[in-house]
């Protein structure tokens, strides 16, 4: 009986119209609920939608993919993907290595016996490992690197998209929806040597997951960006220095505005997200202005996130400090204006509420709601006096509050909210 019971149901559900599951809604032509942060403002963000059909694709490989953006062009586009994408492979679909991709004479051993600062010293890498790792970097960069133009949906279907070792690169684009796509590993085979860097030097990889560079108008909803498939913690070190093979997940820079980062997971990795790329850039001001809310970021060293300049709601997100190492979560740098509401944090014992914060020539943090390890603190007072004496107060005047939001959760609701559905695969 119980049987005959879901069949019939499952039959009138088919009349009319109404689809079983949720995950078999058709995403692809939603747009940006209207006061959903800063991307709303305007004329809002619409993506692909008024894509007519000869412009919705569905792919399955990366020529596919890479067909379907069209270099970037402006036309209106719905690409969904489906299954898993790996941008590592050639046109045939065989899969790449980093060997595939070195030329000029390139090895890394060769690299790290010319450039061992204990014999090359402090100057920046030139002569022929240097241009032959430049020469590498460009091969690999013309397979991994995929534009994605104005007026764009790129949207996974189902609940298992992937797309595997891309940087998706939103560059002076207007009108851009990426969603409900797990986008992982975006691995640079030939990191440079930065000697000058942090007073040790360091090592820099290439590669952001998704980079938004002089965009405007973008959602970001329901993705995963991770480094799963090749996790920086497992690398090994050279000069002393862990040999990184990531940049960002998600980096918002080079003027980029009106931006929405909602319902994402963001986990297991250093330099999470970057808003505003240096304290020189004083064209970014006026703009950068991003929300973040209903985020998850887990197990993430530092830029959840890192701003300067912009105007940034950072709203019902959860974060889960796990590990050894943590530096900071939110990065007050040059003139940010960041406004921080009902987060809920979770951290070790050894992570204190004071390390939650890192300021660079920043002046002004607002917070309320806040909740550590499920007790409510005053982020701002807490961090204000264990520094005291070492770096310059914080001031909770940011001299501006945010209007464009959807309702304001409890730290508590929201936690448990983004846990149960942040990430790829949880539109619902």
């Amino acid at each position: 009986m119980r049987g005959r019971q879901l069949a019939v149901t499952a039959g009138l559900l088919a009349l009319l119209c109404v689809p079983a599951h949720a995950e078999d809604r058709d995403i692809s032509r939603d747009t940006l609920p209207a006061n959903d942060g800063w991307a709303a403002e305007g004329a809002g963000t619409t993506g692909g939608a008024a894509a007519d059909a000869e412009h919705v694709f569905t792919v399955t490989d990366r020529a596919g993919l890479v067909r379907a953006l069209d270099g970037g062009s402006d036309t209106p586009k719905i690409i969904r993907i489906a299954g898993t994408i790996d941008a590592n492979t050639d046109d045939d679909g065989d899969r790449l290595d980093c060997s595939d991709y070195a030329t000029g004479g390139y090895s890394l051993k060769k690299y790290l016996a010319a450039y061992d600062p204990r014999t090359w010293g402090s100057a920046k890498p030139s002569g022929p490992q240097e241009e032959a790792r430049q020469a590498s970097a460009a091969e690999q960069a013309e397979r991994i690197v995929l534009p994605v133009g104005s007026n764009t949906t790129l949207v996974g279907l189902g609940d298992s998209a992937v797309l595997k070792g891309a940087s998706l690169q939103v560059k002076n684009a207007d009108n851009v929806i990426i969603r409900n796509l797990d986008v992982r590993d975006a691995y640079d085979c030939f990191p440079v040597w930065q000697p000058n860097t942090g007073g040790l030097g360091d090592w820099k990889a290439a590669y952001d997951a998704i980079w938004l560079t002089g965009a405007t108008h973008v959602w970001v909803d329901h993705i995963t960006a991770s480094d799963r498939g090749h996790p920086d913690a497992k690398e090994p070190t050279y000069f002393a220095r862990n040999y990184l093979r990531h940049d960002g997940l998600l980096d918002i820079t080079g003027g980029s505005d009106l931006v929405t980062v909602s319902w994402s997971r963001f986990a297991d990795h250093d330099k999470a997200m970057l808003i505003g790329n240096g304290d020189t850039a004083t064209g970014d001001r006026g703009k950068l202005r991003v929300t973040l809310h209903h985020n998850a970021f887990e197990s993430v060293v530092q830029r959840a996130p890192r701003v300067r300049f912009g105007q940034v709601h950072v709203y019902n997100n959860r974060y889960d400090i796990t590990g050894d190492y943590h530096r900071y979560s939110l990065g007050v740098s040059t003139e940010s204006k960041i406004f921080a509401e009902n987060n809920a944090f979770h951290a070790p014992g050894h992570v204190e509420v004071a390390d939650l914060v890192k300021s660079w020539n920043g002046s002004a943090l607002h917070q309320s709601g806040t909740v550590f390890n499920g007790y409510p603190v005053d982020l701002l007072a807490i961090y204000n006096a264990y520094n005291s004496g070492s770096e310059r107060d914080l001031t909770a005047d940011v001299g501006w509050t945010p209007t464009l939001h959807g309702r304001i959760d409890s730290a508590e609701a929201a936690d448990r909210a983004v846990a149960r559905g942040a990430g790829a695969g949880r539109i619902r």
